[in-house]
């Protein structure tokens, strides 16, 4: 059973296929129940799964009985699980204001009464809700400050690391139970890199089993499966055996062709902000004395330490690389992640300034020799970096960045519609909110840009318009800014085609080689 490209779930035998649904819409994460344990055998008739990331919908296969079984109580619908005796459904709820990650709550329906009953928490948001072997309850949440897995009310492992990224959209595993629920594997996020580790689910004893970044964990038999990468490492499929912990390497999404002993792990860096607060970030080391300062997107994201082809070349080039956690990055807890509220494109701009300020004094690169990099909501950062604190920085690469955090909130896609609502302010026409947006927004302050700004977007971005970019740089040129946009037909946000890839690469390296011209 799968969900395809045209909207539908499909059910495949051999070479024989049956279309199990017929919405015409968007039917995504269908789920049966897991195996019951101890030889237990159950005839699974029932699937249950999402429709338009909105609606929670049963097939009963016997009688082909199709129904939505959610009441509707939450615009956003995740991620539906049935327990092993098929009697509750759960899935991850949510509304605007709240994102996924700001106050996502558990809703359980039992099939045979009808009721409802939610796990929803004082401050704190629930994530990937299903149920153990014998039918426990079990997720993730942050209640505790940071995203641990719990049984019921019990957690896993008590610790002040994460164990999930945020939730951008369904089929999250970052956790997985033995088929006889007596083990759980479950990921780490150390920092920024990664590791995969096992608990006894009776003593608590937790082993660690393997480094780098994993996801989409999956318990069979005695076998563990799970896509694996690292900062050496191309994304692959692994299986560990459940008696040694051996590895063994699968298919790999890119060629495995590149000399790992000449492939850098990254330096964990730590860093103060203004305020005092200790900021984070990964430092790519080349150490030729220039520096690119890479702000991911999101910004409610993260880059761990997986597999960048991107950052890879760039050190080849002679360019160290510090992968910069301003506060709003997921990875190092609950307050960090939140902190961003309301000053979205201002306290992430600080903090990336401070962490660049702090390379400098490491003596890493200096101003002439540094140039700040991100998309999207990494590019706002980008923007805003120039235009506060340009001392720092030699010039800036921003790709389908976002400039006007207003105008964002009438186009943008349904699941981000109401970001800024915390992110920025409720977009309710006050006075106070209209000038929030223009506080927070780089195109109301670019004309204070002076350095060289090097700026790429697609014509077809359905997350931030080219519009966004048009108007930043005639606003730009007319004052005389060093500006450049380079546009690629038929891109959405992020590019896909080989050739524009290649044309992105080539235009930044030579606009990196004219920045460092100038130094001279």
């Amino acid at each position: 059973m799968y969900a395809a490209t045209d909207g539908e779930l499909w059910w495949q035998e051999g070479r024989s296929l049956t279309r199990l649904t017929d919405h015409e819409r968007s039917a995504r994460a269908p789920a049966v129940a897991e195996a019951q344990p101890d030889g237990d055998e159950l005839q699974h008739d029932i699937i249950v799964y999402a429709v338009d990331e909105a609606e929670i919908w049963l097939l009963d296969l016997r009688s082909g009985e199709h129904r939505r079984i959610d009441d509707g109580r939450h615009e956003f619908c995740f991620d539906p699980a049935i327990s092993p005796d098929e009697r509750v459904v759960s899935w991850q709820g949510w509304s605007p204001p709240d994102m996924s990650w700001d106050a996502a709550v558990r809703v359980d329906h039992d099939l045979s009464t009808g009721a409802f009953f939610e796990w929803r928490l004082a401050d704190g948001a629930i994530q990937q809700p299903r149920f153990t072997p014998h039918g426990e309850p079990i997720h993730v949440h942050d209640a505790s400050g940071w995203l641990n897995v719990f049984i019921g009310d019990r957690p896993v492992v008590s610790e002040p690391l994460d164990h999930a990224g945020p939730t951008w959209g369904m089929g999250n595993r970052s956790y997985a139970v033995d088929e006889g629920g007596q083990r759980m594997a479950f990921v780490r996020n150390e920092a920024g890199h990664g590791a995969l580790c096992v608990a006894d689910l009776a003593t608590g004893e937790v082993e660690q089993i393997g480094r780098g970044v994993h996801g989409h964990l999956t318990w069979r038999d005695d076998c563990l499966f799970a896509i694996r990468s690292g900062a050496k490492t191309p994304t692959h499929v692994v299986l560990y055996s459940a008696h040694t912990w051996r590895r063994t390497e699968f298919a790999h999404t890119q060629p495995d062709v590149w000399d790992r002993s000449l492939l850098p792990e990254p330096e964990i860096v730590e860093a103060p902000a203004a305020d005092g607060t200790t900021l984070h970030a990964r430092r790519f080391v080349a150490g030729e004395g220039r520096m690119l300062a890479w702000v991911h997107g999101g910004p409610t994201d993260q880059w761990q330490c997986d597999w960048r082809p991107r950052i890879l070349y760039w050190l080849s080039r002679g360019w160290d690389v510090l992968v910069v956690d301003p506060r709003g990055t997921t990875g190092h807890g609950r307050a960090y992640q939140q902190a961003l509220h309301g000053q979205w494109g201002r306290l992430d701009v600080d903090d990336t300034a401070d962490l660049i300020r702090d390379g400098h004094r490491n003596g890493w690169a200096t101003p002439e020799s540094t140039v700040v990099i991100g998309g999207s909501s990494g590019g706002l950062t980008v923007l805003g970096v120039l235009a506060d604190h340009s001392s720092l920085v030699a010039g800036g690469v921003a790709s389908y960045p976002v400039s006007d955090l207003k105008a964002l909130t009438e186009v943008t896609h349904r699941f981000e519609a109401h970001y800024t609502d915390t992110l920025v302010a409720p977009n309710d026409g006050s006075a106070e909110s209209e000038a929030a947006f223009e506080r927070l927004s780089p195109i109301h302050r670019c004309e204070r840009i002076t350095a060289p700004l090097l700026i790429f977007h697609g014509t077809d971005d359905p997350v931030v318009p080219l519009a966004q970019s048009e108007s930043l740089v005639e606003t730009m040129e007319a004052v005389g800014s060093d500006v450049e946009l380079v546009v690629f037909d038929g891109e959405g946000h992020g590019f896909r085609q080989p050739e524009n890839v290649e044309a992105e690469y080539a235009r930044t390296e030579a606009f990196l080689d004219e920045v460092l011209s100038r130094r001279h």
